[in-house]
């Protein structure tokens, strides 16, 4: 080694403590082996031993994604007078000189576009839902429909970037990240934190998604998302391969164990306890993965459910089913992500197709879980990063139209884990434009997420670079009003 870069090594604290007696890789090495040995780690419990916040009415959240944003107006915000405006530009006194994308800023107008979608009541406070949606209908005593979400982000991968992370620039944790980090998770067979790629419906229009809105920032890696993917082995290697039996697997994690110890001992990079760790990790999910991706167990009631697409890996309807397996082992956060929402013309046509792959398996999870006791302790949460404009991207005509990005308000929906089912919270103008009733940014929507798992978004914090960051930056309100 370079005699300079040795010497400046052994001025850190890190080295030192790698190379006393008995070290902090040594420690780590053996929670790993044995994750009861040490009980003040931050792989059990919030900052390493301490209790929870508050007590917490979730102990487990499920986000069903629905990347490249949904349209509001055509699933959620009925807006009836809209009729009278098909084809009249949008007042200037509503957009007030906001800006609008690029995509839209050079048209000549921005004609209003009325849903061409029947909407009507339902539950016991008349909530408007679309004809798109007839079993999220049937659930709307159960969930709590928010309008109000808002954000500052106009473009989908930095409206994605914002949601997920609480930044609009990547590089921080992502939030299964933070809650890994803070709770840890119960099952030491499966990750904190799974996120699963559901199939996109044929035809469908969509955007990228990036590994790093699952990732872990400046966290330690192994609190990362694990991507399960729906074709082949669900995880990549995890398998053993032929001529290796699980006894010859684990003499060489034995062996691998040992020399990423000495090296842990040597520079006192905690990347490589967290390598170990990981290792370990998929030595169990050999096993535990196996399991939970084999339906075969469900009863017929169930998955007709979830609707016939439910036994194809890789659905929404499959990975829903998932999601609610993974519940039951007790993952702490599951993310399922449902592409194809980016309807900037030919909305209705487009969105006839996207609907039936969300509507039936989302209505499903909610009552699978209420009939297993389970919604009570599982906050379930249905949306995309912004909404849809009122006024027609491109050519307008009776049946036919498209919506642009609109940042100012959106329609999401929670259930369970503490939720107050049974509302709709929030109330947007006349053009489903701006908020004009209880605005939820997405700092609040976050901050009410880790309040539901008896955190305090302000005092689950990481230092890096100098300063304690958190996910929801320097902003965010628990909205209490939702909470039961």
């Amino acid at each position: 080694m370079n005699p300079f870069a040795q010497h400046a090594l052994q001025q850190t604290r890190r080295y030192f403590f790698g190379q006393t007696a008995a070290g902090i890789g040594t420690a780590a090495l053996a929670s790993v082996l044995n994750p009861d040995l040490l009980k003040a780690s931050d792989a059990t419990s919030i900052q390493m031993g301490s209790p929870l916040h508050h007590p917490a009415t979730a102990k487990r959240v499920i986000w069903l994604f629905m990347a490249d944003a949904p349209s509001q107006l055509d699933l959620y915000d009925y807006k009836p007078g809209l009729a009278d405006y098909f084809d009249k530009d949008l007042p200037e006194s509503i957009r007030a000189g906001q800006r609008i994308t690029t995509m839209t800023s050079g048209q000549s107008r921005l004609p209003c576009a009325p849903s061409v979608f029947n909407f009507s009541r339902h539950g016991e406070h008349g909530a408007w839902i679309s004809e798109l949606l007839p079993n999220i209908a049937s659930i709307v005593n159960d969930i709590c429909i928010v309008k109000t979400m808002n954000t500052e982000a106009i473009n989908h991968d930095p409206a994605i970037t914002y949601i997920q992370t609480g930044s609009q620039l990547p590089g921080r944790p992502s939030m299964g990240s933070w809650v890994s980090y803070g709770l840890g998770s119960p099952n030491k067979d499966l990750p904190a934190f799974v996120v699963l790629h559901s199939r996109i419906p044929g035809g469908a229009q969509t955007q990228a998604l990036f590994s790093r809105l699952w990732g872990s920032g400046f966290l330690s890696t192994k609190h990362a998302g694990v991507a399960l993917r729906s074709v082949g082995d669900p995880v990549l290697y995890l398998s053993n391969p032929d001529g290796v039996d699980a006894a010859t697997r684990r003499r060489m994690l034995d062996g691998l164990a040992e020399l990423n110890q000495d090296r842990l001992n040597k520079v006192g990079d905690p990347e490589i306890s967290s390598r170990i760790s990981q290792y370990e990790m998929a030595f169990r999910m050999q096993t535990s993965v196996p399991d939970l991706t084999d339906i075969s167990d469900e009863p017929q009631s169930v998955l007709d459910m979830y609707g016939p697409e439910v036994k194809e890996p890789g659905t929404f309807a499959y990975n829903c089913l998932l999601a609610r397996r993974m519940a039951e082992r007790g993952v702490p956060f599951t993310q399922v992500f449902l592409r194809g929402w980016d309807h900037h013309g030919g909305l209705p046509g487009a969105i006839r197709g996207m609907a039936p792959a969300c509507d039936r398996p989302s209505a499903a999870l909610v009552k699978d879980l209420k009939q297993r006791g389970m919604l009570d302790d599982t906050l379930v949460i249905w949306g995309g990063e912004f909404g849809r404009t009122v006024y027609s991207q491109g050519t307008l005509t009776k049946d036919n139209y498209g919506r642009d990005h609109h940042p100012r308000n959106f329609t999401m929906w929670m259930a369970g884990g503490g939720i107050k089912g049974g509302q709709v919270y929030g109330e947007t103008d006349d053009f489903s434009y701006n908020v004009v009733d209880k605005p939820v940014h997405i700092h609040d929507l976050n901050a009410t997420i880790l309040h539901t798992l008896g955190i305090n978004h302000e005092q689950l914090t990481y230092k890096f670079q100098g300063r304690d960051f958190r996910l929801t930056d320097v902003h965010g309100k628990v909205v209490k009003d939702i909470l039961l």
